[in-house]
């Protein structure tokens, strides 16, 4: 009996808050309705807009969205070619709060990413990626930028990257060469340089002078020869009138087997700044020869590579002559130890800052370091650069005591010199850059297949090919919008993806598969922005709206 009066009040209660539960749900129906509508904010107009390649560069960039997005979090960047920001400055959200923009500096000719990521209103968050371009950017350098095959339209070499037992002669050259160049122009330079010469001093310079002067036409003409024999490999004997009269190297060798056989007049003339002024031309030719004159600004990479040549120079030639006088008189070798340890010194701090700016120049990142020989033999270099730093304060700490200097230590400074000689004689050969290659991947499956084709696969100017195919019983996505190609960047998760454009061609080549369907879409354009590691995503819509994803992995440098 008291369970049937329990039973009774609980049906009451129901029948009592039931209409309420009901009015509830109805309300929270219609509230959740315009939400499922407009799920989040959507980005309704770019400027500069997507893709677009523009003759100056825009004032700001703006993003409209159809809601309106929180005020306090988010933001939106833009990158250049290294993905580094080109702006500290905030943005700024507009009155209705549909809007976000960012003013910007005035952008030089390159291929810049506009990133965002905002929180509309109802608390979704949204964002994405795109490019525009500023002028006609050429397209990333890589280790291709140092082949000299290309002036003279040879193809089928390559540029060089690594270190291979083949090259050994040639490498062998270019350290003969760097050791002739370094010791007769500093040889000449510390002529004009030093002051109230002893007999000694003179008798020594004039003859070591001679000496190094044979050596550089010598050793320059079998370097031309070696390079120029490496270069013309395969060719026909016609084109080596070209390759002396038609390209900048071919030049540039006649004029340093020149100046070498100009080195002997200017051996016997008594003027200081005449003996100066033929090392800066060599030291100017060579800086115009190296990995310098294939960066910009032009100016400054072949400044900077000047100048640390100069001070190469100025240390290896006095540390040579050094050497001479120590074996000749050591008297000498005292009075002139006391203004070499002076110059040695400024030499290593140029030297150090001109080698640290180069390799800013020359690599986008430090990373780089480790990925060529050329980081390798930098690394082994620079190792060698510190234990000549301790081996030179030891000489000048003697010096200044008045010691004469240490012949044992003189003998490590010279076999330090020699080592680095044949380490730049080497890695000034070889590229600094890795070797870009195209990406190519075909998978195979039983729901689908996929090829996706970049090339170059260069930072810059790509071609895309997607290839699609699905089983017949599923059709094929026949509309570009039921494949989308999206690029991540995978060293910058927190930017969002890149859209590339593709759109259906006719494929000409035969690669059908039984019982499948093959949609083919493909776009040409700069959308990967900047170099490093990529995911490329694949999505397709069959027309049952089922969704396929695929992702690969891929980098470029």
């Amino acid at each position: 009996m008291w369970n049937n009066r329990i039973a009774g009040y609980r049906m009451t209660l129901w029948r009592g808050i039931a209409p309420f539960i009901l009015v509830l749900i109805m309300l929270a129906s219609w509230a959740y309705a315009p939400m499922q509508a407009h799920a989040h904010a959507v980005a309704e107009l770019m400027v500069p807009e997507p893709n677009t390649q523009m003759n100056e560069s825009p004032p700001k960039v703006e993003i409209h969205f159809n809601e309106q997005i929180e005020t306090g979090i988010g933001g939106i960047q833009v990158l250049d070619s290294t993905s580094k920001p080109v702006t500290e400055e905030k943005h700024t959200i507009s009155e209705d709060r549909k809007g976000i923009s960012l003013n910007l500096p005035k952008l030089g000719e390159g291929v810049y990413t506009v990133s965002y990521s905002v929180v509309s209103a109802d608390g979704h968050p949204v964002s994405g990626s795109y490019i525009f371009v500023v002028g006609n950017p050429p397209n990333a350098r890589d280790a291709s930028a140092f082949d000299l095959h290309k002036q003279l339209g040879h193809s089928g070499h390559g540029a060089s990257t690594e270190v291979t037992v083949s090259e050994l002669l040639l490498y062998l050259s270019r350290g003969l060469y760097y050791a002739a160049l370094l010791l007769s122009t500093g040889l000449m330079l510390w002529y004009g340089m030093l002051k109230d010469k002893t007999e000694v001093q003179r008798r020594q310079f004039s003859k070591w002078g001679l000496w190094t002067i044979r050596g550089m036409l010598v050793i320059s003409l079998f370097y031309v020869f070696i390079h120029a024999r490496e270069l013309m490999e395969g060719q026909p004997t016609s084109d080596w009138g070209k390759l002396f009269t038609k390209t900048e190297v071919g030049i540039s060798w006649l004029i340093l087997i020149a100046l070498a056989l100009l080195g002997f007049l200017v051996l016997k003339s008594g003027s200081g700044i005449i003996k100066m002024l033929w090392a800066a031309a060599l030291l100017i030719l060579e800086g115009f020869n190296g990995h310098a004159a294939a960066y910009e600004p032009k100016w400054y990479s072949l400044l900077l590579d000047i100048v640390h040549l100069a001070g190469a120079a100025i240390w290896a030639g006095g540390l040579a002559f050094l050497l001479v006088l120590w074996l000749e008189e050591r008297k000498d070798a005292g009075r002139f130890a006391v203004a070499f340890s002076r110059a040695a010194w400024i030499s290593i701090v140029v030297l150090t800052i001109t080698g640290l700016l180069s390799t800013f120049l020359f690599l986008p990142n430090l990373s780089y370091l480790f990925y060529t020989s050329w980081g390798i033999l930098l690394v082994i270099k620079t190792v060698l650069v510190l234990f000549v730093i301790v081996t030179g304060a030891l000489l000048r700490l003697r010096v200044r005591r008045g010691d004469l200097p240490s012949g044992s230590l003189l003998k490590v400074d010279v076999s330090l010199m020699a080592a680095i000689i044949i380490v730049v004689g080497i890695f000034t050969y070889i590229s600094p850059l890795p070797a870009n290659t195209p990406f190519s991947k075909h998978l195979m499956g039983t729901d689908k297949h996929l090829t996706l084709r970049i090339t170059p696969n260069v930072p810059g100017e790509n071609q895309f090919i997607v290839k699609v195919w699905l089983p017949e019983k599923d059709g094929k996505p026949n509309e570009p919008k039921r494949v989308k190609l999206l690029l991540r960047s995978l060293d910058k998760p927190d930017l969002g993806a890149i859209e590339v454009p593709v759109e259906q061609y006719k494929d000409e080549e035969i690669d059908t598969f039984p019982d499948f369907t093959k949609a083919t879409y493909q776009t040409k354009g700069p959308f990967i922005p900047f170099p490093g590691k990529w995911k490329a995503e694949i999505r397709i819509l069959t027309q049952e709206d089922d969704e396929i994803v695929h992702s690969e992995e891929f980098r470029n440098y």
